[in-house]
């Protein structure tokens, strides 16, 4: 039988418990989604709540497929009321703490209440299973890279560590939680995005350190023959499909190749100008630098991943700087900043890993910072200033810390590229006008991962479109985000139908796609729009920002033109 853990700051108690079977094919997004409405209902939770208040609940879950052989069913969630945002939060990756829940036998880890001492904790769990809090006043203010040092010293390297940096004590409301990668173990795999390392900083929970188990827990079929057949074909076609995925063979960066020719890229905080020397931070270049300095790409993230699309990342000296470098990263500190040095983008995203943030966040609050003459255009060595100010919580710092919204309103920005007070990520929605819906509607806030339609093939095609694809992609994600990793499932769209038979092989029942669609998908989504609802957010909320709408691209002559009336009929299922 499946377990959970149930943390208590508060007391400083540890509690391990039966999982829910109401619970119990739900995994994911999905079972965020589900776990906080029911507080909701159950009167455990305030939808108006404090973000950063005692009744928030900060929650690590599973996939709904954990524990089974299935490629990338391994990623991990954070669910929450945004610090950021307000609103719900589902915040995932990679990494390896997936994988080690699983293996102990562990679907979900909830953090209940504040700490009455001041004390800052970390949450470790033994090879036998055991869990307990302890002391880690020895690891305040450090960096996520010393935590990991620290937590491999004391119990080898068979762990995996989720951990917050210095932002997230400091309760900066862009600060991430950074997870350790299969392998190296580098805390380059990130839950970033909404704040949810604001809210573990304010927990005083410091990391959550797993063993590997000395017997692992073995996953109930409730047809063995099923699922394995299931996953076979499945896992095969992936990794057929991964031999041409550009994420595989390049990464994530492949995707500069197409945002920078077409107007897509963010120049000069999503100011629509184009900017022709993409290729200078595009694929060869960043090649070129992994094969001269002992770098690699081709790396999996967490155990058993068929697309491996991460890297590791030398500086000029051929010692280790970064990994799990991403497009989002590059394109957001790079030409949304006017700065064209790699080397130097990979030591914000260095840094950002350390200090423990959201990179897009800080990528657009310092696009944000030049526009309004904060620092000039392209001076990548103040930006590195002004992280190293946010690390110490000085000057600039803590403004920066707190996004891109934070920035442009203490500086009177003109543009201000958010939405639900989060930073939209590197793809200017004029230009990919799918997207532009996705971000404005989303209930996450602006997030690319919830349904990204980027290319001419859907803002060529009209309105109706637009609005289908957003529509059918973000109920898409919603599943996804409940079973594998998105990269993972872009491959498996063409045998989707397999789905059914995983959930049915694994939890019985009928082999019906509506249980994933529907149950994971659409009901996910319709229940986090509810919460919001409940938390205060109204149709005000769902607009992108003005400039948008007004001020044409450069590149392409268009403006974001889609009204709130089309976005709107997107929810009418």
């Amino acid at each position: 039988m499946w377990s959970k853990l149930i943390v208590n700051m508060a007391e400083a108690t540890v509690t391990k418990l039966p999982y829910d079977e109401e619970y119990l094919q739900l995994g994911g997004r999905a079972l965020v989604a589900n776990y906080f409405m029911d507080l909701v209902k159950t009167g455990k939770m305030d939808p108006k709540c404090d973000p950063m208040g005692e009744q928030n609940v900060l929650m690590f879950c599973t996939g709904v497929l954990a524990g089974t052989n299935f490629t990338t069913s391994y990623r991990i969630s954070v669910g929450c009321k945004s610090p950021l945002t307000g609103g719900i939060k589902e915040a995932s990756s990679g990494g390896y703490m997936g994988k080690l829940m699983a293996d102990q036998g562990y679907r979900m880890i909830t953090v209940h209440g504040l700490p009455q001492d001041g004390k800052l904790r970390y949450l470790h769990i033994d090879k036998e299973g055991n869990a307990e809090l302890v002391d880690a006043e020895d690891l305040r203010l450090k960096g996520t890279y010393d935590v990991v040092d620290a937590m491999r010293e004391r119990y080898g390297d068979g762990i995996s560590v989720a951990c917050i940096g210095p932002a997230g004590e400091r309760l900066y409301k862009a600060a991430s939680i950074q997870i350790s990668e299969f392998g190296t173990l580098h805390p380059s795999r990130v839950a970033a995005r909404g704040g949810v390392g604001a809210l573990m900083g304010v927990k005083g929970l410091k990391a959550v350190v797993i063993e590997k188990p000395t017997i692992p827990y073995k996953v109930e079929y409730a047809d063995e023959a099923m699922f394995r057949e299931a996953a076979k074909e499945l896992n095969a076609f992936i990794a057929g499909a991964a031999k041409v995925d550009p994420f595989h063979n390049f990464g994530t960066i492949s995707t500069i190749e197409k945002t920078g020719a077409n107007g897509i890229l963010p120049v000069e905080n999503f100011s629509g100008k184009l900017y022709k020397d993409y290729k200078k931070l595009g694929v060869e270049e960043f090649l070129g630098r992994l094969a001269a300095r002992g770098g690699c790409n081709k790396k999996p993230c967490q155990p058993g991943c068929l697309v491996q699309c991460s890297n590791v990342y030398h500086d000029a000296d051929g010692k280790y700087l970064t990994s799990g470098f991403e497009y989002e990263t590059i394109a957001l500190f790079g030409p949304n900043c006017r700065i064209d040095d790699l080397d130097k983008i990979a030591v914000m995203d260095r840094m950002c890993d350390d200090i423990g943030v959201d990179t897009i966040e800080m990528g657009t609050a310092c696009g944000v910072a030049m526009d309004a003459g904060k620092l000039e255009w392209g001076d990548a060595d103040g930006v590195i200033a002004m992280l190293e100010e946010m690390r110490q919580g000085v000057g600039f710092g803590p403004t920066l810390g707190d996004g891109c919204e934070a920035v442009g309103l203490a500086l009177g920005a003109k543009r201000i590229p958010t939405v639900k007070h989060q930073a939209i990520s590197g793809y200017d929605p004029r230009n990919t006008k799918g997207t532009g819906i996705t971000y404005a509607t989303c209930p996450q806030g602006a997030d690319h991962t919830a349904a990204l339609t980027m290319g001419r093939a859907f803002d060529d095609a009209g309105r109706t479109a637009q609005a289908y694809a957003s529509n059918k992609l973000q109920v898409a994600i919603c599943f996804s985000d409940s079973m594998m990793c998105l990269f993972a499932f872009s491959n498996v769209v063409p045998k989707m139908h397999l789905l059914a038979n995983l959930m049915s092989g694994l939890y019985g029942g009928p082999v019906d796609i509506t249980r994933v669609t529907i149950g994971l998908g659409v009901k996910t989504l319709l229940t986090e729009r509810a919460f919001n609802k409940l938390a205060g957010f109204t149709d005000e909320d769902d607009k992108l920002p003005e400039f948008f709408l007004t001020e044409r691209s450069a590149a392409t002559g268009a403006v974001f033109d889609i009204n709130p009336v089309e976005m709107e009929v997107l929810f009418d299922f």
